[in-house]
């Protein structure tokens, strides 16, 4: 699983960058100030960064992949870093606002709090964060081999408090991929 999305760029590129993600997107960019500098943590193909670019944000991405950091660039034309989020030090970034669209499927139950925090040090007091963690219990593999981890929004809500994060809205929505699978999102504000 872990070459995957290095492995696999292309195809996930093409299976990705068209899907529409104003109905996700738009919750955040509705609570942003013009010109706020939005972070994209694992931003794949480049799709969201694309979108917020088009919608008047100052945006830069942060992959995992360098295939599909280089595809980003491509496609959003703007920054995109390279590293591993859960070790990369985030703290001299300062974003408005952090999004972790699907980027915290594959991180285990264990560590998830301590990612959350890692990647929230990009973020200036009071800035946003949206996530999105795909709902259910335990773990699942995909048919490519791909291991999710599944939340529910209890022990979701729990972690996010203890992080100092206020809820501002919640939704649970179907994947866009039509798979069936029950997306969670949670628009959070750095309390401290």
């Amino acid at each position: 699983m872990k070459d995957f999305y290095r492995e696999n760029h292309r195809e996930y590129f093409e299976r990705t960058f068209n899907i529409d993600p104003s109905t996700f997107l738009s919750s955040l960019a509705a609570k942003l100030s013009p010109g706020s500098f939005i972070l994209d943590v694992g931003c794949g193909s480049g799709r969201d960064l694309l979108w917020l670019k088009n919608h008047g944000f100052p945006v830069m991405g942060f992959e995992r992949s360098p295939e599909l950091a280089e595809l980003a660039r491509k496609s959003a034309g703007c920054d995109v870093l390279e590293g591993d989020f859960t070790s990369y030090d985030f703290s001299s970034i300062m974003a408005d606002a952090v999004i972790l669209i699907g980027a915290l499927v594959h991180i285990p139950h264990a560590d998830f709090a301590a990612v959350l925090r890692n990647t929230s040090a990009a973020l200036k007091n009071k800035g946003l964060m949206l996530i999105t963690v795909k709902e259910g219990t335990g773990i699942a593999e995909s048919a490519d081999g791909r291991i999710f981890y599944l939340f529910q929004d209890h022990d979701l809500q729990v972690i996010f408090t203890s992080l100092g994060f206020q809820l501002l809205d919640f939704s649970r929505n179907e994947s866009k991929m039509g798979t069936g699978e029950i997306w969670l999102q949670y628009l959070l504000k750095k309390e401290r």
